[in-house]
């Protein structure tokens, strides 16, 4: 007789089917949940620039390039032009105050020379006619006064006696009368010349005064004019070192023109070049220090030039504690100029990640060092050593601080 076979519900394959169907779900939970998702590259740890966080002193400076420059330099500049008639003195020699460096020749200048003094002394001639004019004038004036006054000296005692003899009856009426009238008649004469005189002196004197005036700046400009060829003849100004541009017999020279400069050797100072993103930061006494042969040698900054060309402006640093001996004008020295006090700050040393993330996150490892994962920071003030951290690295983190170009938009390095 035949016996009905029961079917079996949990045989080894279904159970292996779940088992598999759990494990898939567990990794898509875990993968969901607790997997980490973000990109990651394999990179050589070798090859990495890696930099540990720590607290130390922070030296708010910066490098710059600086120029040695005389500390004092006079230009030459031609006050009249013309062609150059003799070379005397050769660029680079040592001059003395009033030695002859170059001697113009300009003959348009010297007949206009010519021409003014030959006006002026017109001038100057006219005035001094006008001054005769004037002196006559009044020696006329004073002889009219000296002829009434005789006139008057002579009427005078004569209307007195024939007041006396019309008194007695032994003069007429008419002949007293016409005595009195001449007298009385130079009289107000006299009076009138006078106040003319008078008023007449008062305008001389002024009128005098200032043709005075006018004779002395004519001769003034007689004096200056008769020096304008001299200007012809170029000599030193200052003691020091003569450097010219290339100036050869023949050549012509502008009036205004630069030809070249003395140079006082005695003293440098560094003329230096500053990127303008500094320039708010920069100010007069900020001091400095650069190696010279083997010597430190401390600077400052004497003078700002604000005007900004192709990014950058210029200082003057003088030296605090002498000149270093055979330094040459031209010469290169490269400066650390200190902005501000030193500190004691969480440091980052500086690397090429910079240029990549502009400061804003670095890949940071972890304790094993087999990782490196991206976060965020943010940085400070920056010197050539060192960034001032402000926000998301603590003291003793491992950075990498070399470039990033090669990584991506990856989010996790994983160093092998």
């Amino acid at each position: 007789m035949d016996r009905k076979i029961e079917k079996k519900t949990w045989t080894p394959k279904f159970i292996a089917m779940i088992i598999i169907g759990v494990a898939v779900l567990s990794l898509i939970v875990y993968q969901l949940l607790f997997a980490d998702n973000r990109s990651s590259l394999y990179v050589e740890k070798e090859r990495l620039s890696i930099a540990t966080v720590s607290e130390g002193e922070y030296k708010d400076y910066i490098t710059v390039s600086g120029t040695m420059q005389p500390a004092e330099t006079f230009y030459l500049d031609a006050i009249e032009g013309g062609i150059i008639q003799e070379v005397v003195r050769e660029s680079g020699a040592f001059v003395e105050v009033g030695d002859t460096i170059l001697t113009l020749t300009n003959s348009n200048l010297q007949l206009d020379v010519m021409q003014r003094e030959t006006m002026l002394y017109e001038q100057i001639n006219n005035l001094r006619q006008t001054r005769l004019l004037l002196d006559q004038n009044d020696l006329n004036q004073q002889g009219q006064l000296a002829e009434i006054d005789y006139q008057i000296s002579l009427l005078k005692p004569q209307y007195k006696r024939f007041k006396e003899l019309h008194e007695r009856k032994l003069a007429s009426d008419r002949e007293l009368e016409e005595v009195k009238e001449e007298y009385e008649y130079n009289i107000k004469r006299r009076q009138l010349t006078y106040e003319s005189y008078k008023n007449d002196s008062i305008a001389r004197s002024i009128q005098l005064q200032q043709l005075k005036a006018s004779e002395a700046r004519m001769q003034k400009s007689l004096e200056g004019v008769g020096h304008i060829l001299d200007n012809l003849i170029i000599t030193a100004p200052i003691t020091g070192q003569l450097a010219t541009e290339k100036i050869e017999i023949g050549q012509s020279i502008q009036s205004g023109e630069r030809y070249g400069q003395i140079d006082i050797l005695n003293e440098f100072k560094v003329r230096v070049q500053i990127d303008e993103l500094y320039l708010p930061r920069v100010r007069k006494g900020l001091r400095g220090s650069f190696s010279f042969s083997g010597d430190n040698y401390a600077v400052e900054i004497s003078k700002i030039y604000p005007s900004i060309s192709e990014g950058r402006f210029e200082v003057d640093m003088l030296f605090l504690e002498g000149t270093p001996p055979g330094v040459r004008r031209g010469q290169s020295v490269r400066i650390k100029l200190e902005l501000g006090n030193s500190e004691r700050l969480l440091l980052l040393p500086t690397g090429g990640f910079y240029k990549d993330t502009g400061g804003n996150w670095v890949f940071v490892l972890n304790k094993s060092g087999d990782k490196a994962q991206k976060r965020n920071i943010r940085l400070g003030r920056k010197n050539p050593d060192h960034f001032e951290v402000l926000e998301g690295l603590n003291e003793g983190d491992k950075v990498v601080v070399s470039g990033y170009e090669n990584f991506g938009d990856n989010e996790v390095l994983l160093l092998k």
